[in-house]
C-alpha cells in the first residue's frame, strides 16, 4: 500500500479525487453540515490551505474526499506527499497554513519533517502549523512529534467533521488532541518525574527504535523482517536511517550505543 516513490504534486480540485467513502480504516464520515450548508465547527467563509503527508495513497485519497470539498468544508488541499523528502519539498513550495502529518514515514518519520520545517513553523508572518494524524496512539509517538513542534495529535479514527474542526483550531494556534492522548503530553511535560530527554533517541521513529532493539539483540535482517511483518529491504532502509541519524558506522557500534542506554 505504501507509495513512497510516487511523484509529488498538488492535489486535484476539491472533490475530484478518491471514492466518496474514504480510505478503509480512516474512521471518518463525510463532514456534517448545518442548515446553511456549512460544515459543523467552521465559520462561514473561512478557508484553510492544507497539505496531506501520509505514505498510503489510499488514505490520502480518502481524506481528500472527506474534507477537501472546499466550498462545503473550507479546507483546500494544496499538496500531498508520501515520504520525508517529498513532504519538505511540497510544504516549502506551497506554504500551507496546516499540515496533516503521519508519524511513521519513509525517510525519517514525522519528527524529521518537523525538524527540517522548523524555520517555516517559526515564521512570524506566515507560520506553517502541523497536526499529527496517525494510526498510532503510542505515548512516545505523541510526545516525539509534540516535542518536534506539532500543535496537536489525533488518531485516524477521527470523524471527518472533527478533523475539519481540528484543522481550523490548529490554524488558529490552538493545541488539539484526541481525548486520551492529552494525558501523555501532560505527564511528559508537567511531571517532575518525567524521564530526561534523549535527543539522539528522539530522532528515531517508533519503527526505527523497534529495528534498533532487534539489531542490538543480534537478530538477522530476515528475522527482523519476519517479526515486524516488513520486507528485508525495508529493514535495511531502517538500519541505514538509524546509523545515519546516530552517526554510527556499523551494527556493532549500534549495539554498543543501544546497550549503553539500556534499550536492549
Amino acid at each position: 500500500m505504501s507509495d513512497a516513490n510516487e511523484p509529488t504534486g498538488a492535489a486535484g480540485p476539491a472533490g475530484s479525487v478518491g471514492p466518496n467513502g474514504g480510505a478503509a480504516g480512516a474512521g471518518a464520515g463525510a463532514p456534517d453540515t448545518n442548515s446553511a450548508g456549512d460544515p459543523a465547527g467552521s465559520a462561514p467563509g473561512r478557508r484553510v490551505r492544507v497539505v496531506l503527508v501520509d505514505d498510503h495513497r489510499m488514505f490520502r485519497t480518502g481524506v481528500q474526499a472527506e474534507i477537501g470539498q472546499t466550498e462545503r468544508t473550507g479546507v483546500e488541499v494544496v499538496g500531498e506527499a508520501a515520504d520525508v523528502d517529498q513532504a519538505v519539498t511540497v510544504i516549502t513550495a506551497t506554504r500551507p497554513e496546516v499540515v496533516l502529518l503521519d508519524v511513521h514515514l519513509p525517510g525519517g518519520g514525522g519528527v524529521e519533517v518537523l525538524r527540517r520545517c522548523s524555520p517555516l513553523m517559526a515564521d512570524p508572518e506566515q507560520p506553517v502549523r502541523f497536526l499529527a494524524l496517525s494510526v498510532s496512539d503510542a505515548a512516545e509517538d505523541v510526545i516525539g512529534v509534540i516535542r518536534g513542534g506539532a500543535r496537536g495529535y489525533v488518531t485516524k479514527t477521527i470523524t471527518g467533521t472533527d478533523l475539519v474542526d481540528s484543522v481550523f483550531r490548529v490554524q488558529d494556534g490552538d493545541a488539539v488532541f484526541s481525548p486520551r492522548l492529552a494525558g501523555f503530553v501532560l505527564d511528559a511535560f508537567a511531571s517532575t518525574d518525567a524521564p530526561p530527554v534523549d535527543e539522539d533517541l528522539d530522532r528515531l521513529t517508533q519503527r526505527e527504535r523497534e529495528v534498533l532493539r532487534l539489531i542490538a539483540r543480534g537478530y538477522a535482517y530476515k528475522e527482523i523482517a519476519k517479526q515486524l511483518f516488513i520486507s528485508v529491504k525495508t529493514v535495511e532502509s531502517h538500519v541505514s536511517a538509524v546509523l545515519r541519524k546516530l552517526q554510527l558506522s556499523n551494527r556493532h557500534e549500534l549495539t554498543r550505543w543501544a546497550t549503553a542506554r539500556r534499550l536492549v
